[in-house]
């Protein structure tokens, strides 16, 4: 069986991070803003994965 060796979100972190630094060194235009706007895509993602996974959360009433 595959195991992962480390957690997903923090996968997504190190992915959002890197994708900023490529984009550090990239002159502004079309590529450099997509890939801020994957990393931002990535942060939300972590946001929402990490309030669904906290202990308080309740269903909708």
């Amino acid at each position: 069986m595959f195991k992962q060796s480390s957690i997903f979100q923090y996968r997504l972190e190190d992915e959002a991070v890197d994708l900023r630094k490529q984009a550090e060194g990239m002159p502004h235009g079309i590529r450099r803003d997509e890939l801020l706007r994957m990393a931002s895509r990535i942060d939300n993602s972590v946001t929402v994965n990490k309030w669904l996974d906290s202990p308080g959360l309740r269903a909708p009433t």
